[in-house]
């Protein structure tokens, strides 16, 4: 059985190992620079975990797991547009380092040369994991939208806010479990288990990274702390608070995510100050803890011993323990 860093080998590998397109440089020198900033790689290291857990060879599942991690990467482009946010990973993001149309152009091209990739899998596996890709694609933009749109809107509740990060987040990272059980050969049910045991787990990830969007530290963090506050996302630390806060808070909350003028730091100060007092971050924790329950229930249901889940297990409590 690989080690969780001996399966990161072989995706940094893998990925080092993708062709080198060189004309026009302005479209493929900004891939090369994403895909060279690393980051977590959390979405293939959990197809190929998940491959090895049923099973299969991992390297069967490299190819899906480029694809996906491509297709992420793809996304963070396209993101980083959206939010204007920038930096990612400590660094620049394209659309900074280079501009909007260039990053428009490099992510379309990044998602592209993903269902390449992925088309070199298994061609009897192919059909099933084309549906699985493309439908989780699919609500990935879905859930982009959402999060647009819920910015605009004042009719917004915690239900619908995690149903957003479900699709934008979460779905990726459950496809990847379940894209890597599908190259073992599991049986369906199983597939699902470990699609739900993913689903669950990213929406505990995706509220640990709204906690360490507003309490985090930027050094560690790799991006500008704040961020969510300035974009007047409607996050589950904003909606509890609107719960929690009592009616002075309330409104001087409303008021800062509705006033466009103000000075970011003096507004993602005063923010805070109002998820403090209303004990914001032991509520979002407490929140993370269930999710994270409801994902073990469903990995409970696999007839797989500690030692074969060791490498899952490890790598779902490092990303619910992490300051970045």
């Amino acid at each position: 059985m690989f080690t969780i860093e001996e399966l990161q080998e072989k995706i940094t590998h893998a990925i080092g190992e993708l062709p080198v397109y060189h004309e026009p440089d302005g479209l493929y020198q900004p891939i090369s620079y994403t895909l060279g900033l690393g980051g977590k790689r959390l979405r293939p290291l959990l197809a190929l975990i998940s491959t090895q857990l049923f099973g299969g060879k991992p390297e069967k599942a490299l190819p899906a797991a480029i694809a996906i991690e491509i297709f992420h990467n793809f996304t963070l482009l396209h993101d980083d547009i959206i939010d204007q946010a920038p930096l990612r990973r400590g660094r620049e993001t394209v659309y900074k380092k280079w501009d909007i149309n260039t990053a428009i152009l490099s992510g379309d091209t990044m998602f592209a040369i993903a269902y390449g990739e992925l088309a070199k899998s298994d061609p009897e596996k192919l059909p099933a994991l084309m549906k699985v890709f493309t439908k989780t694609a699919i609500e990935v933009c879905e859930g982009q939208q959402y999060d647009i749109d819920f910015e605009k809107s004042d009719d917004v509740n915690i239900e619908s806010y995690i149903n957003m990060i479900r699709l934008k987040t979460a779905v990726l990272l459950a496809a990847s479990l379940k894209i890597g059980a599908i190259i073992a050969g599991v049986p369906e049910h199983y597939a699902e288990y470990i699609y739900s045991f993913g689903e669950n787990i990213g929406i505990a990830f995706q509220l640990q990274d709204d906690l360490l969007d507003a309490f985090g530290n930027e050094a560690l963090f790799g991006k500008k702390t704040g961020g969510d506050i300035v974009s007047n996302k409607k996050t589950f630390l904003y909606l509890k608070a609107l719960e929690c806060a009592g009616k002075n808070e309330t409104e001087k909350l409303r008021s800062l995510y509705s006033n466009k003028s103000q000075d970011d730091h003096q507004k993602i100060a005063a923010v805070l100050d109002i998820f403090r007092q209303a004990g914001i971050e032991a509520y979002t924790n407490t929140a993370i803890l269930e999710y994270y329950n409801k994902s073990m229930e469903f990995l409970s249901k696999l007839d797989i011993d500690e030692i074969a889940l060791s490498p899952l297990l490890k790598l779902a409590n490092g990303m619910l323990n992490r300051n970045h």
